[in-house]
């Protein structure tokens, strides 16, 4: 137990403690952190989840099924329940509340899911099966569901509000690629409530507005692509969020799987090399989003914590059981420890990128991952005796 707190948890601490304090210095500005969060969310992110998951094979989802089902069923209808829920109780928005799912409805199983097990369990084929199931619901299904969550909740927000009053900035526009790239500055009436791209955003903050940053507009004036409406349409918003490489990376090494296309051991180094960047600079960015808000603990981040660390595990023990599981308690265990694990990075990330549930989301992380390290003590004091119960 001392060493996965000595190992595992206080070097998160440690590492978000300090892009706190980067945050706080302004050793970053708001471009360079804005940069950091790209890095994790477009390109090493999507590296470490690409290479991990098609590592996999078939024989792993056939090995167990009902594992392969409680994981899938439970991991993503407890990412629903807390967009519900955090809706109902909290009121927030479409886009708020996938944001909040996607922190507190998901564990950080691609950053922590092999350090917290693996000192607990060894490294054997079942703790890679569990970590691994988990890991594919985590990043192949809850990723790009939050995403189209958020695509459908700013595509309503430009429907409803596109006819209100505005701030007329002016901003660069990007025009043709490569050579024919062309930048100029042209003048824009923003509605009020209207999510926007990054230059927006910017001209926006310097008149002292804070404001949501579109998902999709933002990537197309990045890549000084032109604009086009965007239809407020489930299917379209599933589609326009399965093309972030967040998202389309595990999707991508699922079908490899299931398909059997191998990826040669070769190749590895090259993922590897990007990848292993990713926890490390993810939570550094998660320290700096905490950085640039007012850290608070109120009723909905100890809510947070609560569901994410205590109550989705306990649900998720309690299905094993039913379900018939009890004849390998360790098997719980380790399925109760990889889905009570802290808050996703990922989300914070994309709460960060996109401005959306930044204050609350931040300090959820930050408090969750404080308070994994007495519910992780708990949960291997409380399971064994479950074990003997039943």
């Amino acid at each position: 137990m001392i060493n996965i707190l000595v190992n595992d948890v206080i070097p998160i601490l440690i590492i978000m403690l300090l892009g706190y304090l980067c945050g706080k210095f302004s050793f970053f500005d708001n471009n360079q952190r804005q940069g950091l969060n790209k890095l994790v969310l477009d390109i090493a992110l999507p590296a470490a989840l690409f290479i991990s998951i098609v590592k996999a094979t078939r024989a792993m989802f056939a090995q167990d099924v009902v594992l392969t089902l409680i994981s899938i069923i439970g991991v993503t209808g407890l990412f629903m329940v807390s967009y519900f829920l955090d809706k109902l109780f909290f009121h927030r928005n479409i886009q708020q509340a996938a944001v909040c799912a996607l922190i507190a409805g998901s564990p950080t199983i691609g950053f922590l899911g092999f350090a917290v097990l693996d000192p607990i369990y060894g490294n054997n084929v079942t703790t890679n099966l569990v970590i691994g199931i988990v890991s594919i619901v985590v990043n192949a299904i809850t990723i790009p569901l939050g995403l189209s969550l958020i695509n459908k909740g700013q595509a309503k927000s430009r429907q409803t509000t596109s006819k209100k009053k505005g701030v007329t900035v002016k901003v660069k526009q990007h025009s043709g690629k490569g050579n024919n790239k062309t930048t100029k500055l042209v003048e824009r009436t923003i509605p009020d409530g209207v999510p926007v791209t990054d230059a927006e955003a910017k001209a926006l903050k310097e008149k002292g507005l804070d404001r949501e940053i579109d998902l999709i507009r933002a990537e197309i004036d990045d890549h000084a692509g032109k604009e086009r409406p965007l239809k407020n349409s489930t299917l379209e918003s599933i589609l326009n969020a399965v093309k972030q490489p967040v998202a389309a990376a595990p999707l991508l090494a699922v079908i490899f799987v299931l398909i059997g296309i191998k990826i040669p051991t070769s190749w590895d180094p090259t993922f590897d090399l990007i990848a292993k960047a990713n926890a490390g600079v993810a939570v550094l960015a998660a320290g700096l989003a905490l950085a640039t808000v007012k850290f608070s603990i109120d009723k909905e981040v100890l809510w947070n914590t609560f569901f994410r660390l205590f109550l989705t595990p306990a649900i998720i023990v309690a299905v094993a059981y039913i379900c018939g599981m009890g004849t390998d308690p360790e098997k719980i265990s380790m399925l109760c420890l990889a889905t009570g694990l802290p808050p996703a990075f990922s989300g914070i990330i994309i709460s960060s990128r996109y401005n959306i549930y930044v204050k609350e989301g931040a300090s959820s992380v930050a408090v969750s991952t404080v308070v994994f390290a007495g519910s992780c003590i708990f949960w291997i004091w409380l399971l064994p005796i479950l074990a003997r119960i039943f």
